[in-house]
């Protein structure tokens, strides 16, 4: 088994423990976070999200060292490099513990430091892809955002 491209399938996971199961609280947290978009914020949602994030992170896994397999890794990893930076400015923001920063820090940022620098250096990804898998990534929150406010204004 190859650790570098299971590791963002495994971070995931742990950081959705994190958030959901020990020490757990995301969705009370994240309502009480952003009020304006609570409607939107449902176990099913939840649920669904995550299962995507997933799913993305295990097709990362089975693609393997190729030129496809990096620049999905690279994208997935950029998800969850946004993740660091929502989680970071929430404990920012609010001066408190946000369920799921402890795993976004110490797992997606040094995994996301350390895959970009690796599948650059390998070849297996051009400095064109690994830019556009990070922008694609990295506009998670942008489209998140949009899509909790068109889900919270239609169940208002």
């Amino acid at each position: 088994m190859d650790w570098l491209l299971w590791a963002p399938f495994v971070a995931a996971v742990l950081h959705i423990s994190e958030e959901f199961v020990w020490p757990g609280g995301f969705l009370a947290w994240y309502r009480s976070y952003r009020p304006a978009i609570a409607a939107s914020i449902t176990n099913g949602y939840a649920v669904f999200i995550n299962a995507l994030l997933l799913a993305g992170c295990l097709a990362a896994a089975f693609d393997g060292r190729t030129q496809q397999g990096a620049a999905l890794w690279l994208t997935m990893v950029g998800i969850l490099l946004s993740n660091v930076v929502f989680h970071v400015l929430a404990v920012l923001r609010t001066g408190r513990y946000a369920p799921g920063v402890v795993t976004a820090v110490l797992l997606y940022l040094p995994l996301g430091v350390y895959g970009f620098w690796y599948f650059i250096r390998s070849g297996l990804a051009s400095h064109p892809t690994a830019v556009v898998a990070l922008l694609v990534g990295g506009s998670y929150p942008l489209w998140s955002s949009l899509n909790h406010r068109r889900r919270s204004a239609s169940a208002g």
